[in-house]
């Protein structure tokens, strides 16, 4: 697992400008919505805040919480957080004996049953796989909205160990996912793995890393594409000038056919690729590499389905370094991201890339010892909300500092405010014709029509915040619209009808 704050790959070079201009931060807010305390939880680390069907947002810390585990003061919670700020604790991880539950959680997903499946990084019931301070390989789990927390599978290395990642939901119902160490082709403790799990909990085991031109030891979830394939990044493996490789993108399809597309040179191009892919409203897809580029400050890349690579923007250090989150396409159409140091604080950015790739840093989160520091290390990326409204949070920082467990503060939730308006979110975004889906929203509560692409469905309006309703028959790939006594909302990216 990667270490978070403190150990950086790359040397310090002299700050210089960037070959993309930034611009003078345009008119949005920024706003620190919560603070972790380390009882409510305390850095968080992976992916960041997902929305449920209630309209709030939840999330997971590694650390803190209610239960000591092994080097730390906390195995790491799951939280639910109200879009004002409220926080509240869902589970506390390791309650169970020898933490068969897992600890270390690394995010969550919302399956079409409204409940949240994610990952552990460590515990689970093969407590003799120890890979260094962790004991267990890490866990699959379900948990409701009120906390009741089923464990459905626990690693054994040999169908992989440590995932360091969270879900995704693919369109056939199951979730996909990697860990970082484990399988069958490398020596212990193993270069990851990628496998299905079916709701129920059944693993299959789609592929072992372990030929370096593939790559090894993915920590990034896995985002499916609109041809139905997988694709995602491996940290190391593949070539370049990097000690170990400076890692690939790959392609894998439902059924594990596995494909190589790129592998990163650790100059030019970039290198240590650890956040995911998003597949842009173009078809192709972006990333972030944390090293490399033209200042060795970590770049921004596009690449097309087969493969073909082009950098975007060369981080330069005062615009920010070493982005390691992912990047979001709003609904304005612009792509915003973070930059976990650099800055005038040296604790990171939040910036815009428009699509032409002009650089605007909208954020430099600071930390200024005076216990009023907004943040620092947002390492989770960011989610935008059915309010319009981003959310992220920050490995550390914030108003409440422990000694033993976040010295350097207990980490923070953050919006910025784009001022882009409300929109709908389906879960899933792809099904067939008579599939059911869920309707995330804000203020639905009257609704008069949903539509797929123009063709009617119907629906039922289950609260202010979800509307289930199924594909209609002869719809067609496109928008899904909600009208509403205010107007009509429109989903945040195309439905994609499965024929």
């Amino acid at each position: 697992m990667k270490t978070p704050i403190g150990q950086c790959r790359i040397a310090w070079l002299a700050i210089t400008l960037c070959a993309v201009a930034a611009i003078p931060s345009r008119a949005q807010t920024f706003s620190t919505v919560a603070n972790f305390d380390g009882k409510n939880g305390a850095l968080p680390y992976s992916m960041s805040v997902v929305q449920g069907t209630d309209g709030n947002l939840y999330g997971t810390t590694t650390s803190g919480g209610s239960k000591a585990c092994g080097f730390s003061n906390g195995c790491g919670t799951i939280f639910e957080m109200t879009p004002a700020g409220a926080l509240k604790t869902v589970y506390t991880f390791c309650r169970q004996a020898n933490c068969a539950d897992g600890d270390f959680p690394n995010g969550l997903v919302l399956g079409t049953d409204g409940n949240f499946y994610g990952t552990t990084f460590g515990g689970g019931a093969n407590s003799t796989c120890v890979n260094g301070s962790f004991v267990g390989c890490g866990t699959v789990f379900k948990i409701t909205r009120e906390g009741i927390l089923t464990t459905l599978q626990s690693f054994n290395s040999t169908d992989g160990s440590l995932p360091a990642a969270a879900l995704v939901l693919g369109i056939d119902g199951n979730f996909y996912g990697t860990t970082e160490y484990g399988g069958t082709l490398c020596a212990n403790p193993g270069c990851g793995t990628v496998f299905k799990v079916t709701p129920s909990g059944k693993l299959t085991t789609l592929y072992s890393f372990g030929t370096y031109a593939g790559g090894s030891q993915p920590i990034a979830p896995l985002i499916q594409g609109s041809d139905g394939s997988f694709y995602g990044t491996t940290q190391y493996g593949g070539g370049g000038f990097c000690l170990g490789g400076c890692g690939t993108v790959f392609k894998i399809t439902p059924s594990g056919t596995f494909t190589a597309l790129h592998s990163f040179n650790g100059d030019s191009d970039g290198a240590y690729p650890y956040a995911p892919l998003i597949q842009a409203s173009d078809g192709n897809f972006d990333g972030t590499t944390e090293s490399g580029g033209g200042y060795n400050y970590g770049t921004v890349f596009k690449m097309t389905p087969s493969g073909k690579l082009t950098t975007i923007v060369n981080f330069n250090g005062g615009n920010g370094q070493q982005p390691s989150a992912p990047l979001v396409q709003a609904t304005d159409g612009n792509f915003y991201g973070t930059t976990n140091i650099g800055g005038g604080w040296a604790c990171g950015t939040v910036f815009e890339i428009a699509p032409g790739g002009l650089v605007t840093t909208l954020h430099t989160f600071t930390d200024d010892s005076n216990n009023n520091d907004d943040g620092c290390a947002p390492y989770g990326g960011f989610f935008q909300a059915t309010n319009g409204v981003l959310y992220g949070d920050t490995y550390g920082g914030g108003n409440f500092f422990n000694r033993n467990l976040c010295p350097g503060g207990c980490g923070t939730v953050f919006s910025e405010n784009i001022g882009a308006p409300p929109f709908v979110i389906t879960v899933p975004t792809a099904a067939k014709s008579g599939g059911s889906v869920i309707i995330l929203g804000t203020n639905l509560t009257g609704a008069t029509s949903v539509t797929f692409n123009g063709t009617a469905a119907t629906f039922k309006v289950v609260s202010p915040t979800e509307i289930t309703t199924t594909v209609p028959s002869g719809a067609t790939t496109g928008a899904v619209q909600v009208v509403i006594p205010g107007g009509t909302l429109k989903s945040n990216v195309a439905f994609r009808v499965i024929q």
